[in-house]
């Protein structure tokens, strides 16, 4: 080998090690964005590729464009907000690896005074309880109240099939372990006057997908983020295609109406968003219009940090 390719080697693996760590996977990083002065981070349970056999209302030729291998990215995310008032986690995911990230962003349960709900699906619950109690002891648990009444509803459970009625029994748990903690609202509407239910938080109604499914308008020094829960499984196929729903809405009339509600209101305003089902890094810019067709942008990680 002579000199000079020893010297090529040796610029190549100095540029190596200066890039991002990548190689175990992105999303094992919690990813830190900032909205205004506060911290946003993403807190991911796992990346993973959904099947089209959710969706519904979908056509041949929308899944040839937008899914033609079959499948799509999703994956299971929470949030964790760190304002001056408040350490908040919006979900608690399935629980898998939420404490974990949380040890990362040197972060205890007892930190946590604050935990805000999208709805109750168990993908979003799972990380709030271990053997009955509360894996979160200091904080506020906050459900808007349609959701909290559904679960609730002794009709409802009856009216799934006996196979989902475990997701009430869960549902119910939460409910009763955190009820001495509990904070029941009803949201508003996302251009309507403030009506926040935190300081500089906003909960707003997009129900379908649950009935209470709620999402979280956040805004610090002129700057906003919306961490729009479930509205969205499956991005590349459900932004250009919002009247694609997937089989887990409860009601997908309402979903698909929330959905192209949101996404007018996001791209108009230019607002960035934040999803649970979003791939890494969970969050994106959407633009466009519902007549040409909206596109998303994933929020490039060199705008965060990575913890």
């Amino acid at each position: 080998m002579n000199k000079n390719s020893i010297v090529i080697i040796f610029f190549l693996l100095l540029f190596v090690a200066q890039m991002p760590i990548m190689a175990q996977g992105e999303e094992e990083y919690p990813f830190t964005y900032m909205v205004g002065d506060v911290n946003v981070t993403l807190l991911s349970e796992g990346q993973q590729q959904g099947n089209v056999n959710i969706l519904t209302g979908v056509t041949e030729s929308i899944l040839s464009q937008y899914a033609p291998e079959g499948t799509f990215p999703n994956a299971i995310n929470t949030f964790l907000i760190e304002t001056s008032e408040n350490t908040i986690l919006v979900d608690a995911g399935l629980g898998r690896k939420l404490f974990s990230n949380l040890e990362v962003c040197e972060k205890k349960p007892e930190d946590i005074n604050v935990v805000l709900l999208t709805h109750m699906h168990g993908d979003h619950i799972g990380g709030l309880l271990q053997d009955g109690k509360k894996n979160f002891p200091n904080a506020k648990l906050y459900i808007s109240r349609p959701e909290h009444d559904y679960w609730m509803s002794d009709e409802a459970m009856q009216n799934v099939p006996e196979n989902r009625r475990a997701g009430f029994v869960q549902a119910r748990e939460v409910i009763a372990a955190y009820k001495d903690n509990l904070s029941l609202f009803t949201p508003g509407e996302i251009d309507e006057e403030k009506q926040e239910i935190l300081p500089g938080i906003q909960g707003v109604a997009a129900y379908g997908h649950t009935p209470g499914h709620t999402v979280y308008l956040l805004e610090s020094d002129e700057s906003r983020l919306l961490i729009w829960g479930d509205l969205t499984h499956a991005m590349p196929v459900q932004i250009p295609s919002p009247q694609v729903a997937t089989t887990y809405d409860l009601d997908s009339a309402k979903a698909i109406e929330s959905r192209q509600r949101l996404l007018k209101y996001v791209s108009e305003n230019k607002i960035p968003v934040g999803g649970m089902h979003i791939e890494f890094p969970g969050m994106a810019t959407i633009k466009g219009n519902l007549s040409d067709g909206y596109k998303y942008i994933l929020t490039c990680t060199c705008e965060g940090v990575f913890r």
